[in-house]
């Protein structure tokens, strides 16, 4: 059963950071497109980043040199470290795992999502 679970949220102030992980099972994070959205109190569902089968990464231009999207394959775990939050980076972030592995076939999954709000 391919589940993915959020972890690290919480309530910074502007310029702080956080660590947020997103711990899979069920299948092979390393083998599929690992990204990471976000979803604010008055704003729609955006991308924030992400790193494909190959580890190429791609960020938000609004995110880009203060995000960085990581991963750890022997624990099949992907990082989202963020740093000189602001106010506008409030918001659930949930993680996304989208491809297709053999003997699972095709996978667009969801974790529960894990808050961070920034203020001071």
């Amino acid at each position: 059963q391919v589940q993915l679970v959020e972890s690290g949220g919480g309530l910074v102030q502007p310029g702080g950071s956080l660590l947020l992980s997103c711990t899979t099972s069920g299948f092979t994070a390393s083998k599929n497109t690992m990204s990471w959205y976000r979803r604010g109190p008055t704003k729609e569902r955006e991308r924030v980043a992400w790193i494909g089968s190959d580890g190429s990464t791609g960020y938000l231009d609004s995110v880009a040199g203060r995000f960085t999207i990581s991963r750890d394959n022997a624990r099949n775990t992907v990082f989202l470290q963020t740093s000189s939050l602001m106010p506008d980076d409030t918001a659930v972030y949930y993680c996304n795992a989208k491809g297709w592995e053999s003997g699972i076939g095709y996978i667009d999954n969801w974790g529960q999502g894990t808050q961070v709000t920034v203020s001071s």
